[in-house]
């Protein structure tokens, strides 16, 4: 039985004129997500990232030489509000944009304005299969994994593992449940057996308290 590891990248820029690099928050909780693992004993026997800046910046922090897989890359959240026809205009603080994204990303996944979207939301669910299927095959027998990704990838395979008969409604509010809660640098483990993938552990975050604990 091999065990895959999906880890969230740190915290990135929210705010700024490039969102895709990690905050000083998201370097720290890098470093203290690499120095939790190994403390733990836990020895990646492969280790793969998404194309993002955020990605790598999480891997090389925690002390990780990764393979780069860009279906593991997050959907392109701010394409998605924009898409939103109702979605509110300039700028908005964490909160007012936390609401306009739970909207946009809802009407996103209700499957009826795909042409809408750059990626509609069928194509994100089939790449991140494609490399989560590739990713499981890493982990082999006996060993472990380890993928630097997104919340909106770890939580479209959460959804999958805990009710693999959903149908599309049901899928998307699982996938909606999982992606608001999912904490910066955290860890959620797939154990990979003669049966199949099945989730063993969502959202580990003992490494972080206080300040250093973000969603967003």
């Amino acid at each position: 039985m091999g065990v895959l590891l999906l880890v969230r990248h740190g915290q990135a820029s929210f705010g700024t004129a490039d969102y895709d690099v990690l905050s000083e928050t998201g370097w720290e909780q890098g470093r203290l997500l690499g120095g939790w693992l190994r403390e733990r004993g836990a020895a990646p026997t492969a280790v793969v990232r998404g194309g993002m800046r955020r990605h790598r910046e999480t891997a090389e922090v925690a002390g990780w030489s990764a393979e780069v897989d860009a279906g593991w890359d997050e959907f392109d959240h701010l394409s998605v509000v924009a898409s939103d026809p109702d979605a509110p205009a300039g700028d908005l603080d964490r909160r007012a944009f936390q609401r306009a994204f739970e909207l946009a990303t809802a009407r996103w996944t209700s499957g009826g304005h795909d042409d809408d979207y750059a990626e509609p939301w069928p194509a994100f669910r089939a790449r991140v299969d494609a490399s989560f299927a590739a990713a499981c095959a890493r982990a082999g027998t006996g060993e472990t994994a380890l993928v630097v990704t997104s919340g909106g990838p770890i939580a479209a395979v959460c959804a999958r593992l805990v009710d693999p008969d959903a149908d599309d409604a049901t899928f998307a509010r699982l996938w909606g449940r999982f992606n608001t809660v999912l904490i910066n640098s955290s860890v959620s483990r797939v154990v990979v057996g003669p049966s199949g993938p099945r989730l063993l552990t969502f959202n580990e975050h003992p490494h972080l308290e206080g300040d250093v604990l973000t969603y967003r």
